[in-house]
């Protein structure tokens, strides 16, 4: 490592960078400016090589664990020192409730009351890194200028000198963090003098003593004998490894609140099998002292919680929120964020009742909600203006939380709730805001006047950020949807006109998988003579996929309409595909229909063979001769076959998704559809269809989409 020296000059400095190999730099800047703003924890963070990434250098006050997610971030991660790296200006968090609402993932692991300042290391031409800082949240919600002034100059100084060792070509590592060694000794010689000793030892209740690992440094024979362990398996290790009954990630949880916001804290536990301790917790910048005692008050021997008037303890664990937040990467539509929110955070917050709220276009839109036994009470809320006074537009506006913990507090502050009683006592209303827009409000109800402390603030607000984030990829989900089923219901054929001697049926199931759009199609076409079907496939899922399969269509029409011949219109089509110069290829199924002489004339370009149920109920497949997919050899030719289609016969035309299944052979799936058809075939047609479209493996779980068309021969008169 290497330091340099303020108040020299530059060449000064350079034989000062020579001379002091070793002495820490980056330590020795941390600790003088924590000292100077008298924060209690910090870090420096240095860019990597690439500049792409930050990595701790060192860490100060507090361990590295409390930080062990950011160790290795990337400058575009939402956090306050790539912020103030990306801006190259400070970055201010205030407090828990700042910290929920502007970096809702930090919130999440970090729930406590503490203040930050990040701050950029860079001089005019260079970026090195970065500096936070933290506070107890003791501190004002506003930096002073003083602090900003101290904090802006340090980072400016180290940069400076980092600027100086880069330019001696001094590499610069990470440093040992700045944390007091943990002192391990005998009970008594840990207090300094006998008599001190032998005065804890005399005190009625537990005393114990952990370094800021958590590690047992000190305890007395009273708190040995509260927890029933002795002293000696106590020293060196932490509370909830060394006692049973206390390994338990709440309690653990305790601890690193009150390092982090430097304010006692406490909790009770339950020492088998019904002896109830309560344990405070008083915290400094060196560690933590820890006084045992049994709980006093019947009523407190019935919780494993906090005393009311204690520091309360989180409704939802780091795990918990850990794991809602995995559940809400999975919720897909609008409704299954909707539903998560019923069936888990509810329930996990003690909610019972919620409304998710939508914005768009000015105005509050309900999105869904559980647990009203009135329904209207809820939608008359539908379509409210943004700009209307209510909790939920306020909190949606502002940006900033709001709680009730009474039907009281709500009406004093919004009178014009007195006339929409909902049955409920208290309220949290959380704004959704996602890529720093508002997306929504979550409102959660509770039955009883319910207080909202600042921890469990803290929490809702953080879960508010995980859902805001869920919600909004929903609806773009959703609105995607909406597109991809429109478009696609836009080149399909609205109704299949009616042919003279043929009845016809039609079904499309997009895959269940991916965007749900893709290239399948079908269509009846009367020409001015025969009239013709098609089916045909697009390779692909997507825009693209669909928008060919339009164009392919429309072609298919404008080629029967003027007349070619079926080997002529399938000729026609692959020119088309291949003038394009689409790279999709498609596969294509083509019939010249002429009921009145009983028969069909066919084309197929790489297309699965239609299957030929006769009227006695025989069901053959009709492999058809044919040519190479569309799209691939502009010299390609299609031949015709001609086939019977005698009144009663059933012709079934598909695409692959009908047949195709992972671990289904295609030989076995197309003979149980043969089956089914054989079975089923004298229903009627769209009877038929949903049977043979219900009963498929491969329509369970579609990776493909799936058209199916159904033609009947009948006879006339």
């Amino acid at each position: 490592m290497v330091g340099v020296s303020d108040g020299q000059t530059s060449g000064q400095a350079s034989v000062t960078a020579r001379t002091r190999v070793g002495r820490p730099l980056l330590s020795l800047a941390l600790a003088a400016m924590m000292d100077e703003v008298h924060a209690h924890s910090g870090a420096v963070y240095l860019l990597a090589d690439d500049a792409s990434v930050l990595e701790m250098a060192v860490m100060a006050g507090l361990p590295r664990a409390f930080a062990a997610p950011w160790e290795r971030v990337g400058v575009s991660a939402p956090i306050p020192v790539a912020e103030a790296v990306r801006e190259r200006r400070l970055v201010w968090v205030g407090g828990e409730e700042d910290m929920a609402r502007l970096y809702p993932r930090i919130a999440v692991v970090l729930p406590y009351p503490f203040a930050l300042a990040a701050v950029p290391v860079a001089t005019r031409t260079t970026q090195y890194g970065a500096v936070f800082v933290t506070w107890p949240g003791s501190h004002p919600p506003e930096l002073s200028e003083r602090e900003r002034d101290h904090l802006t100059a340090a980072c400016d100084r180290l940069a400076v000198r980092l600027e100086r060792a880069v330019e001696d070509s001094v590499p610069l590592h990470s440093e040992p963090d700045l944390l007091a060694a943990p002192t391990v000794g005998g009970a008594a010689g840990t207090l300094g003098t006998v008599e001190a000793a032998r005065m804890v030892a005399r005190l009625p209740y537990g005393l114990c003593s952990l370094d800021l690992h958590g590690l047992v440094s000190f305890a007395n024979t009273a708190a040995a004998e509260l927890m029933g362990v002795p002293v000696n398996q106590l020293l060196g290790s932490t509370l909830w490894a060394s006692v049973p009954w206390l390994n338990d990630p709440a309690y653990e949880d305790r601890y690193r609140a009150a390092l982090l916001s430097q304010h006692t804290t406490s909790f009770v536990a339950l020492r088998p099998p019904d002896d109830w301790l309560s344990f405070r917790l008083y915290p400094s910048t060196t560690g933590l002292s820890v006084r045992i005692s049994r709980a006093r008050a019947v009523a407190e021997m019935r919780r494993v919680g906090p005393r009311p008037g204690d520091a309360p303890s989180r409704l939802v664990t780091i795990s918990q929120v850990l794991s809602l937040a995995g559940a809400l990467t999975e919720a897909v539509s609008v409704q299954d964020v909707v539903q998560l929110v019923a069936d888990e955070i509810a329930p996990a917050v003690g909610s019972q009742a919620l409304v998710v709220l939508g914005s768009r276009a000015g105005r509050l839109h309900v999105l869904g909600h559980r647990g009203y036994e009135d329904p209207h009470l809820v939608e008359r809320f539908d379509g409210l203006p943004l700009t209307e006074q209510t909790p939920g537009t306020h909190v949606l506006t502002s940006g900033v939380p709001a709680f009730f913990d009474s039907r009281q507090e709500l009406e004093r502050l919004y009178p014009a709730r007195h006339a929409t009683p909902d049955g409920f006592a208290s309220w949290a209303y959380l704004p959704l805001i996602a890529s720093g827009r508002p997306v929504g409000t979550c409102v959660l109800a509770y039955a009883e006047p319910h207080p909202f402390p600042a921890d469990e603030r803290a929490v809702l607000t953080s879960l508010g950020g995980l859902i805001a984030q869920a919600l909004e990829r929903a609806v773009l989900y959703d609105v995607k949807h909406q597109l991809a089923h429109g478009l696609q219901q836009a080149l399909l054929p609205h109704s299949l006109p009616r042919l003279p001697g043929i009845d016809a049926a039609a079904r499309y199931l997009p895959a269940t998988r991916g965007m749900e759009i893709g290239g399948d199609f079908y269509d009846l076409v009367r020409g001015q003579g025969p009239a013709a079907a098609v089916i045909g496939d697009v390779q692909g899922h997507n825009v693209t996929a669909a928008g060919l399969m339009g164009q392919i269509r429309t072609a298919v029409r404008a080629y029967t309409t003027v007349g070619q011949a079926p080997e002529e219109v399938m000729r026609s089509t692959n020119r088309l595909l291949i003038d394009l110069g689409s790279d999709l290829f498609a596969s294509c199924l083509y019939l010249r229909l002429d009921p009145e002489r009983g028969r069909a004339v066919m084309a197929r370009a790489g297309h699965p063979p239609p299957l030929l149920r006769r009227p006695d109920g025989r069901v053959r497949v009709l492999d058809l001769a044919g040519g190479p997919l569309l799209g691939i050899d502009g010299s390609a030719v299609y031949p015709t076959t001609e086939v019977d289609l005698a009144p009663g016969s059933v012709l079934v035309l598909y695409t692959d998704g009908l047949i195709e299944s992972p671990g289904v052979d295609i030989e076995d799936a197309l003979a149980a559809l043969g089956r089914r058809l054989a079975e089923a075939g004298d229903r009627p047609l769209d009877e038929l269809a949903d049977e043979l479209v219900r009963h498929s493996a491969a329509t369970q779980e579609r990776s493909d989409d799936v058209a199916l068309l159904l033609l009947r021969a009948r006879a006339e008169g």
